[in-house]
């Protein structure tokens, strides 16, 4: 049961600007003595839902995009490379976080999974590496990635991305404080403020 203190985080692990938040909201969560909730979505259905065309697949946006994501890596001092191939499809290392979930593990699986996306530029569409970087981050990565595959997994990713459209997402990363959106990595200043706010 969500309440009004709770920050949701909306990630797709394909998503270079929800890496970027993923290595700050943690941070900002504890600032703020409120809960963190993780959701993988499925940001290509997203997309599909609402006719947008990825920035990726535009040639002077990815141009400025792959520009910008250096800057903010730089600017948070987490490592950070463009992989190939990128976007990727990211449905089983999103259905492996959740699978962790299940655990009490996704915020550890998140983070392995991000950094062998865009820190070591490994392929998550490949079952090897999703396997690599949890068993890497001291989980079972065959028994989540197994599990990952299973009717019950594959319905809650299609639940939470269903839930994402509804509630208005169209981006990643999306973040709710209560029912009040922000979108991007360049938010969390308001994010913070939102959140100390609803805390009161």
């Amino acid at each position: 049961m969500l309440s009004k203190m709770d920050l949701e985080l909306l990630y797709d692990l394909s998503s270079p600007y929800s890496y970027l938040t993923s290595t700050q909201i943690e941070g900002l969560a504890a600032r703020a003595g409120v809960r963190l909730v993780l959701k993988p979505f499925a940001l290509g259905a997203v997309f599909k839902e609402q006719g947008i065309t990825s920035s990726s697949q535009i040639p002077e946006r990815r141009k400025y995009m792959e520009q910008d994501l250096q800057r903010w890596a730089k600017r948070y001092g987490v490592p950070f490379q463009v992989p190939t191939p990128f976007p990727t499809n990211s449905i089983l290392a999103n259905r492996a976080a959740l699978a962790a979930d299940e655990i009490g593990e996704q915020p550890k699986a998140m983070a392995a999974l991000f950094r062998r996306y865009f820190a070591d530029g490994k392929d998550l569409a490949l079952p090897e590496n999703v396997i690599a970087a949890l068993t890497g981050a001291g989980l079972d990565g065959a028994a989540l990635v197994a599990r990952a595959q299973t009717q019950p997994v594959k319905d809650r990713l299609r639940q939470i991305t269903d839930e994402a459209i509804r509630r208005g997402a169209f981006g990643a990363p999306t973040i709710f404080v209560g029912e009040e959106m922000f979108w991007g990595n360049d938010r969390l200043d308001f994010v913070e403020e939102a959140v100390r706010a609803a805390s009161k």
